[in-house]
């Protein structure tokens, strides 16, 4: 069974490009729209890997990691931050924050997969 990738996503161009890219590189993909339906999609359908964007509507990237950490994932699920916030600081708060890593935006469909693979081969270590 491929690994499932949960993608928390408001933008729907950025959802249907992670999507579409992951997709096609054989991973199952589960989506939400705002912080509160990924945390749900999560308890529902276990993901191997969330990809969490850290500007959503209603709760925040940083309050939805917080409540997928403390209920729901498994431990050892990685959690990243994507989000356009490029500076120093905002990767140094993802980090602190417990993220297991930083993708920036605009999101290169070429490093997609790679980058994925990375964050998943990072779990069984």
């Amino acid at each position: 069974m491929s690994p499932r990738v949960l993608v928390i996503e408001d933008n729907d161009l950025n959802l249907k490009l992670v999507r579409d890219v992951l997709e096609h590189a054989g991973y199952t993909v589960g989506s939400a729209t705002t912080g509160e339906l990924g945390v749900e999609a999560a308890a529902s359908e276990p993901p191997d890997l969330v990809l969490l964007d850290l500007q959503l509507p209603g709760i925040d990237g940083h309050e939805t990691l917080r409540r997928l950490r403390e209920d729901v994932l498994p431990a050892g699920v990685p959690v990243v931050a994507v989000t356009a916030l490029a500076m120093a600081e905002d990767r140094d708060r993802a980090r602190r924050a417990g993220f297991d890593g930083y993708l920036e935006k605009p999101i290169s469909p070429r490093a997609l997969p790679a980058h994925v693979e990375h964050f998943l081969g990072r779990r069984a270590e």
